[in-house]
């Protein structure tokens, strides 16, 4: 059975999650880097402490959302690598239509480990839902056609 359109999907959300990968292993090493440079949180608390409205317990907490910031932006990253390995996995199994319903299943657990709605995620939904929905059509060895004209040879011809 052909399934290009399952591997199309799944190469175009396995691109997309790799850039998703990058961007996010960036971001989230930016981020750390500047959360922990002790001069840009000097810069930033002198900023925060030029503000009348700002009290030393609001500072503090903006402070403490950057710490825990930083861990879910590389817990993010951890998600989208689970979900990178998952569509290599349902690339490997549609491959030569091998196993097309694991596929299937690692595509749709790819889109939710990579993003609820992303586009990779949606993309992924797709291939995973074509992979467990198409099947191949069925031949039957002892199938005779029906037509209207007699046999040549003037038998009986089988139903």
């Amino acid at each position: 059975m052909n399934r290009t359109a399952e591997k199309v999907l799944g190469i175009i959300g396995l691109v997309f999650t790799v850039l998703g990968v990058i961007a996010s292993i960036f971001g989230a090493v930016i981020f750390n880097m500047f959360s922990t440079n002790p001069d840009f949180r000097t810069e930033m608390e002198m900023e925060l402490y030029s503000d009348p409205t700002m009290t030393t317990a609001d500072i503090d907490m903006i402070f403490n959302i950057f710490d825990t910031l930083g861990g879910f932006l590389w817990l993010g990253v951890v998600f989208l690598v689970i979900s990178l390995v998952l569509t290599i996995i349902g690339l490997i199994k549609i491959w030569n239509n091998k196993n097309p319903k694991l596929a299937g299943i690692m595509f749709i657990l790819g889109g939710l480990t990579g993003g609820i709605l992303s586009l990779t995620s949606i993309l992924l939904y797709i291939a995973g839902i074509l992979c467990l929905t198409k099947k191949p059509k069925t031949t039957y060895p002892d199938e005779h056609i029906i037509t209207d004209t007699p046999p040549e040879d003037g038998g009986m011809r089988p139903l």
